[in-house]
């Protein structure tokens, strides 16, 4: 695995942000959601996640998950995906969405 100097990780901007909204995202190629996501002063912002395996849209209203911040957006079908909902691949491939196990504000920053 390559190393990176300390600056470089503080180059990405990782904050909290609640799911407000979630939907099928019927015009993506592989199951997805479409999310809205409340970054606090940042405010609300646009994602798609390949989640449906794991969570039911209804289910993950009001989670808190860890977002990158400083992508560029990026045209996903019909939506401008703004931000990045981060998870890790389960053993069967799936997603599980990155949480934090307290609440914490929206658009707090991972330190």
């Amino acid at each position: 695995m390559q190393t990176i100097q300390f600056s470089d990780f503080q180059k990405v901007d990782i904050r909290i942000g609640t799911i407000v909204s979630a939907e099928i995202f019927k015009e993506a190629r592989r199951p997805a959601y479409k999310l809205q996501v409340d970054l606090g002063d940042l405010g609300i912002k646009k994602s798609s996640a390949q989640i449906t395996e794991n969570y039911k849209a209804e289910d993950i209203i009001g989670k808190q998950v860890v977002c990158i911040c400083n992508f560029p957006p990026k045209q996903i079908a019909n939506i401008m995906s703004e931000i990045l909902v981060t998870g890790f691949h389960n053993e069967h491939g799936h997603v599980v969405l990155a949480t934090v196990d307290l609440p914490v504000p929206n658009g707090a920053k991972l330190s």
